[in-house]
């Protein structure tokens, strides 16, 4: 979504920033490097489109970026970050598993009860068309417009430190192994399948997950034994799969999009809700 946001203002002619933690950020080994998988996604797929403020200190990088012309702010991942006053709250729940089994941390996955959403501007349910279950429950706590967007597979790239690459002609036809270190690993071995990839395997690593030479030659070795023809992971994975080399096996990435419901209707809520909140400020 931040992506989506990003391209769509650039595209309008703003001159934007993204503020993020950059979590689990590492010193990188090649100076300029990005210390995140997250940053380094940014970094690859918005080129020069933006700027990025990096660091805890959302509110100094901000200010920074607003003095090298920066006009749009983007806070990814935010929404409890109460600290630094916002225009627009877009909230996004993931349909196959909206409300994080509906406990708190550490019990569950919420960050804070559903009631919450009432300060939400825009909720945006991903990884659906409809969720019409989904949407009963939303309304019980905001009357904020309600949108779908749906993950769709851009592209197939081989993993740079893989010896190996499989032509893209291939993958549709290929027994893919796939893994991953990401948060909703069950969605990304569901999407594979909706795009039809089909799986002779699968491992699960914990989000954000630094790989090791053992656990990729682990991974080779479990591909072998499932009669795989190749590997497949996120785009996020790529970032800590550096210090690897895969050898046996073609390895691939996913680079997906988002495509969101009626997206021409949903921009202009962002701008509309934006520009309200700039006009109640400066009165």
């Amino acid at each position: 979504m931040v992506l989506w946001l990003a391209e769509r203002a650039h595209a309008d002619g703003k001159r934007v920033g993204i503020l993020t933690r950059g979590y689990r950020a590492r010193i990188p080994e090649t100076p300029g490097a990005p210390q995140s998988d997250e940053v380094a996604i940014y970094r690859t797929r918005l080129a020069h489109h933006v700027q990025l403020g990096v660091g805890s200190d959302r509110y100094a990088n901000g200010m920074v970026l607003a003095r090298h012309g920066v006009e749009w702010f983007l806070l990814d991942d935010g929404f409890q970050h109460l600290q630094l006053a916002r225009d627009v709250d877009i909230v996004l729940l993931d349909a196959t598993n909206p409300f994080g089994g509906g406990r708190l941390l550490p019990a569950g996955m919420l960050r804070e009860q559903k009631s919450a959403l009432s300060r939400a501007n825009i909720i945006v349910i991903t990884r659906s068309e409809q969720a019409p279950a989904v949407e009963t429950i939303v309304r019980r706590y905001t009357n904020a417009p309600i949108f779908h967007a749906v993950t769709e597979l851009k592209e197939i790239l081989p993993l740079p430190s893989a010896k190996r690459a499989m032509p893209p002609s291939q993958w549709p036809r290929a027994g893919v192994f796939a893994f991953c270190g990401i948060g909703n690993p069950q969605a990304f071995f569901a999407d594979l399948e909706r795009w039809g990839i089909r799986l002779a395997g699968r491992a699960i690593f914990a989000d954000h997950h630094r790989y090791t030479q053992q656990e990729a030659a682990k991974l080779e070795q479990a591909a072998r034994e499932s009669g795989a023809d190749a590997l497949i992971c996120t785009e996020k994975d790529v970032f800590n799969l550096r210090d690897v080399t895969f050898s046996l096996f073609p390895v691939g990435f996913a680079r997906i999009a988002m495509r969101v419901s009626e997206s021409d209707n949903f921009w202009r809520m962002v701008l509309g809700i934006a520009e309200h909140r700039r006009v109640k400020t400066a009165s």
